[in-house]
């Protein structure tokens, strides 16, 4: 079983959404803005993924531009950025998908295939 984190307005989100159901993949749904990953989460998180920390940031988001992230993050430690992302699901790249040994931000189809179901 998946954890999926997940914007419900977010068309992207729906397209993973879709493709989970569509493929039987369970999972657990939960909504970023009403329960945003907390700090400790996103850093296992970012630890399974493998990932920079800037893999996890929605860069196209209004709230990424309003904070002006793209100037500040270069400044800013690993531990800052979490409590950042921490702060607001808004900051988060959505979906989500949480498994025990992967983790999948923003959805690509042709990656989560390879991941999910190609193995």
């Amino acid at each position: 079983m998946y954890l999926f984190i997940e914007y419900p307005k977010c068309s992207t989100c729906r397209k993973a959404k879709k493709f989970l159901d569509d493929n039987n993949i369970k999972y657990l749904d939960r909504n970023i803005v009403t329960d945003n990953p907390t700090k400790n989460e996103l850093k296992k998180f970012l630890e399974i993924s493998g990932k920079d920390i800037k893999a996890f940031f929605n860069t196209s988001g209004n709230l990424y531009k309003e904070l002006h992230l793209k100037d500040k993050l270069p400044n800013m430690t690993s531990d800052e950025k979490l409590e950042l992302l921490s702060t607001d699901g808004m900051l988060v790249k959505r979906p989500l998908l949480v498994g025990e040994n992967i983790v999948l931000s923003g959805f690509k189809e042709d990656i989560w295939k390879d991941v999910l179901i190609n193995g």
